[in-house]
């Protein structure tokens, strides 16, 4: 139940940033569910490879790589999800950092046992 409630919590969040942040588009509304689901995907699968490859950059840039490899899952998402369109690096970095901060807002609804 708690993982339905993500999926859906993040996809308010794309909702809302794309609505918001120019150079974010989302064909439908229905996209950003299917947005929520591929994020969660290559969070899970691809990030971990990422992050592995690309560690000394990471330890030298003191973990501000890891902005670099979410704006990278962001743009991977775009290019695997038909109705949702990101308008370059930059407009995915900041879709990455305002999406992080909205889903921590977010999930800080969801209780813990």
């Amino acid at each position: 139940m708690k993982i339905i409630l993500k999926i859906v919590f993040t996809a308010l969040a794309v909702l809302i940033l794309a609505y918001f942040l120019p150079g974010v588009n989302l064909a439908k509304p229905e996209s950003a569910i299917y947005v929520a689901i591929a994020l969660g995907l290559l969070r899970i699968t691809v990030k971990p490879l990422l992050i592995f490859f690309t560690l000394p950059a990471t330890i030298v840039s003191l973990g501000l790589f890891l902005f670099v490899i979410n704006a990278a899952i962001i743009l991977i998402a775009d290019y695997f999800v038909d109705g949702f369109r990101v308008n370059g690096f930059w407009v995915a970095l900041l879709f990455s950092i305002l999406l992080s901060f909205l889903q921590s807002v977010l999930y800080s609804f969801l209780k813990e046992k």
